[in-house]
């Protein structure tokens, strides 16, 4: 008798083989059987007419600080996600010296937008150095698996101290330090390395985190230690429109070291068209058998506007700014005084720098973004069009939008990946094989962005929803999400259903399948704010054979290890 038995479902692998009507076996946390009808199990579950698929693997997240309070690393587990990979861009909180660890939090906070008391209060410090810090995760129950990689600012901090801060050149015996601190992560257990060199990326308003300004001969000799130990991704985020100059250095770590270098890629309005040239590069390193990939996300990175947002058009506006604190049914009652919203209306807003007042004025990219939200909507139902329309001011119009829903509306500007006013290229991108699923950036961007709903996304819009454009195969979406990921990382033991891989599973309605328009919740430790987004059509999720969730209500089970390295494949 086997342990669990999903019965009758629409197996869809992560192969991108066809779908197949089938049963799924589970002994010991392994899928046994994949295919036809299985024995009797002590459990089953009845799967007629639900897509039977692997756990997502996520591999872009910034849950470094909440993984060491919550097991669940929510919402990511209501999306479907059984492995979360963090430690992106170069943040995170680890290695770390005692007198360090409030600056650590300071440049999450800034680069992130993770509220620093939450950090303060959640964080429960017990580590120093990065084997240290992958200890004290492993202790940390966890609902999924979990795997980090070592951060750039992290490791140039804890090395050179102020000097990294002020953007110091390493020298020598720096590189000699940090190369030996990268070592001991990567040997313990870090899936990979990470940096970044956006200048996107500030915190204390005005500062860069450590490693934004790297000398190549930096950057290479920490990389290169990837290929000396044999595991590990180098992960980076670059200046989206300078992305074609950092490519030959990028291939040619890829080249040395012969393991994955993953860098981010997003179509900006400043240089709309630089992805076809990055496509080339990408063509040119799959030829040669170079393991260079492009992260990419599924849709528009949307910056959300909301009076409980960390920005909207309105936040540099004096008469607001004296609201701003004030509990949100007092500030509402206040901004729908006609007296004050005129006062709004009227008066010259604060200092913003250029890339704000660009965001604020652009109307044609401002959308509402309603509970049943289109991320990819047409140009007519912009502010700016609605304007035209009416003939009012498109300022006026975000005002009242943002007062919709008792004052909770969201309004979305897709700031990254809509230059063309459509995702005609990124369906392009998701079928190039040296591009990954990526960015959906889970437990960041708490006051402003909400795209960790991304898998959920995926299924819905591509396979099913969209009307502006061509679909995506259903085996091929899944194949991104699941054996796609798993192997940029070396995970060779999950994304697939098959005998002898790790039986993490969703089991889910394709009918029902669908995300929730965001919503600011206050859940975090302290009360601390963050955006969520809730998804329907979940029916299971599974992590070693053991339901996490049933039904979107978390089960109380907590089966999720901590990943150390690459993962074999099952004979």
């Amino acid at each position: 008798m086997h342990d669990l038995v999903i019965r009758g479902g629409t197996i869809v692998d992560g192969s991108g083989q066809p779908r197949r009507t089938g049963d799924i076996a589970i002994d010991g946390g392994r899928v046994v059987l994949a295919e036809g009808k299985a024995a009797a199990g002590r459990r089953e579950i009845r799967a007629d007419g639900c897509l039977v698929a692997p756990g997502w693997v996520d591999i872009h997240t910034h849950y470094d600080g909440q993984a060491t309070w919550d097991p669940y690393l929510s919402p990511s587990t209501w999306h479907g996600v059984t492995t979360a990979i963090m430690g992106n861009c170069g943040v995170g909180f680890a290695p770390v010296k005692p007198d360090r660890r409030d600056w650590l939090i300071k440049v999450m906070e800034g680069v992130e937008d993770i509220p620093g008391s939450v950090l303060s209060e959640g964080i429960q410090w017990d580590w120093e150095t990065f084997p240290e810090y992958l200890d004290a995760l492993d202790r940390r129950p966890k609902a999924l698996d979990v795997g980090a990689q070592i951060p750039h600012s992290a490791v140039r901090a804890y090395v050179m101290g102020e000097r990294a801060i002020h953007h110091d050149e390493a020298s020598p015996a720096d590189l000699v330090a940090m190369r030996e601190v990268v070592r001991e992560a990567l040997v313990a257990g870090a899936v990979g390395f990470s940096t970044s060199r956006t200048f996107l990326h500030k915190y204390d308003e005005r500062k860069y985190p450590p490693g934004t300004f790297a000398t190549g001969e930096e950057i290479t000799a920490l990389g290169s230690v990837m290929g000396e130990v044999g595991h590990g991704v180098f992960q980076m985020t670059a200046n989206h429109p300078a992305m074609e100059g950092e490519m030959p250095w990028l291939e040619q770590l890829a080249r040395h070291n012969r393991l994955p270098v993953l860098f981010n890629l997003q179509q900006t309005d400043a240089a709309p068209d630089v992805w076809k040239q990055i496509v080339r590069s990408l063509d040119r390193a799959r030829q040669e058998g170079v393991p260079l990939l492009a992260g990419i996300s599924g849709r528009p990175l949307g910056i959300l506007f909301s009076w409980q947002s960390t920005l909207h058009p309105f936040i540099a506006h004096p008469s607001y700014q004296a609201l701003h604190a004030l509990p949100l049914p007092e500030k509402l009652a206040r901004l729908r005084d006609p007296e004050t919203r005129n006062r709004i209306m009227n008066e010259q807003r604060g200092l913003l720098d250029r890339r704000a007042e660009t965001l604020f004025s652009s109307f044609h990219k401002i959308y509402r973004l309603g509970n049943d939200p289109d991320y990819e909507p047409v140009p007519e139902e912009s502010v700016a069009a609605m304007a035209q329309r009416s003939g009012r001011p498109p300022l006026e119009i975000v005002y009242d939008l943002m007062l919709e829903n008792d004052g909770q509306a969201i309004l979305y500007y897709p700031s990254f990946n809509y230059s063309y006013e459509n995702l005609d290229h990124l369906h392009q991108l998701m079928q190039h094989p040296n591009t990954v699923n990526s960015l959906s950036d889970g437990g960041a961007h708490c006051g402003y962005i909400c795209d960790v709903s991304m898998p959920t996304f995926m299924l819905s819009h591509w396979t099913r929803d969209r009307r502006r454009g061509p679909l995506l195969g259903l085996e091929h979406v899944v194949k991104r999400q699941t054996r796609d990921t798993a192997n940029v990382y070396g995970l060779l033991d999950r994304g697939l259903l098959r005998p002898g891989y790790k039986a993490d599973v969703n089991i889910i309605d394709p009918a029902a399948v669908k995300v929730h328009c965001p919503e600011m919740v206050f859940d975090l430790p302290g009360g601390g704010r963050r955006l969520v987004q809730r998804a329907d059509g979940y029916l299971a999720t599974l992590v070693d054979g053991v339901p996490i969730f049933e039904e979107g209500a978390a089960t109380g089970q907590l089966p999720g290890k901590l990943l150390r390295g690459a993962m074999r494949q099952p004979a």
